[in-house]
């Protein structure tokens, strides 16, 4: 009956897939499925996305030639505009000013509500990661060359200062209550900021475990850091306050982004092959793998719709690559060129 039922499974899935032209997504046992695959199409490479759950829009860049920020309805997944002419890696907006950012370079500062252009903010370095900060209303532009990390000011796009973090970031994340975490990916750690002093107060060390930590993700009531890193792939789980590290958990490929939903008490972490780890917080010093749930290749970033408990997803359809391609750093996965019109948003939940 198990063998039957999942062949049962596995057939319905390949079939819905194949109706929206999206890559094939074998089901696994749990209780996440990829619920939605819209395919929204258009030119361009794609990085981080981002859901504003209060505005209820989902950002995507889109760089190249026709750099761009694409907008969708966070509900219906449905075209909801763009800010043209820009190339970036990532967006945040603080909900109250209505002020977005886009790590372009310079970065772009855009009213949220009309999606135009308020000015552009010179930075130095080569801005990639970005976080808004509700703690004191700042933006904290990440860059992979120094300096690392730039200050803004949310409410009039002003810039407060820089902070060296002793390495390349790659995601961050804040407690609400003046700390900034920042996973250093050249370093193996995890440098520890005071938002208030704009200062390193720290770097927890985790190179032992693993290297190349590209997703960070926090439970800040319980005072928890997900570190996820590629080499090997796996989930290093901490202590916030001293950076003492609690467990380690195998992830399903490599990782480029996590987030938390403390609705849920879940962390999740998405890969390039096409996977998603599930990883259930049962206390604060107990965790196990719930999931591992096939997606899409090349998914290898997400976001959390914190009102729905959804997770988005983005991904594309690549040719094979060449077959001298000589292997990519970091585990990253080798790949021809994106076949037109294949780029999708996907819904992921319960």
């Amino acid at each position: 009956m198990r063998r039957f039922g999942l062949a049962v499974a596995l057939a319905a899935g390949i079939a819905m897939l194949a109706s929206l032209g999206s890559a094939q997504m074998a089901p696994t046992t749990g209780p996440y499925s990829v619920q939605k695959v819209v395919k929204v199409g258009g030119e361009g490479g794609f990085d981080y996305v981002w859901a504003d759950s209060a505005g209820r829009r989902l950002y995507v860049p889109r760089s190249g030639p026709t750099g761009r920020i694409t907008v969708f309805d966070l509900d219906t997944l449905e075209p909801a505009g763009e800010v043209p002419s820009v190339n970036g890696h990532g967006a945040v907006v603080d909900p109250k000013t209505n002020h977005g950012f886009i790590t372009s370079k310079p970065i772009l500062m855009f009213d949220s509500k009309t999606l135009a252009a308020i000015k552009t903010i010179d930075v130095q370095g080569n801005p990639d990661g970005i976080l808004f900060d509700p703690f004191n209303e700042r933006v904290y532009d990440l860059s992979h060359a120094a300096p690392y990390a730039t200050v803004i000011d949310a409410k009039d796009g002003s810039i407060v200062g820089t902070i060296d973090l002793g390495g390349a970031p790659e995601q961050a994340v804040t407690d609400l209550k003046g700390h900034i975490y920042v996973d250093i990916e050249d370093k193996g750690n995890i440098a520890v900021v005071d938002a208030k002093t704009m200062t390193v107060t720290a770097h927890y060390d985790v190179s032992g475990k693993a290297g190349t930590c590209a997703g960070l993700a926090m439970d800040a009531k319980n005072r928890i850091l997900f570190a996820a890193c590629r080499d090997p792939h796996v989930m290093i789980i901490l202590n916030a306050d001293d950076g003492n590290i609690i467990t380690t958990l195998p992830l399903a490929g490599v990782t480029d982004g996590a987030v938390f939903n403390p609705s849920t008490m879940e962390a999740f972490s998405s890969h390039a092959e096409g996977t998603l780890t599930v990883i259930k917080e049962n206390s604060p010093t107990n965790f196990v793998v719930e999931q591992n749930l096939t997606t899409m290749p090349s998914a290898k970033t997400l976001t959390l719709d914190a009102k729905t408990n959804r997770i988005l997803s983005i991904a594309a359809v690549f040719d094979p690559p060449p077959a001298n391609a000589p292997p990519l750093s970091n585990g990253r996965v080798a790949r021809g060129p994106m076949q037109a019109g294949s780029f999708s948003i996907l819904a992921i939940g319960k």
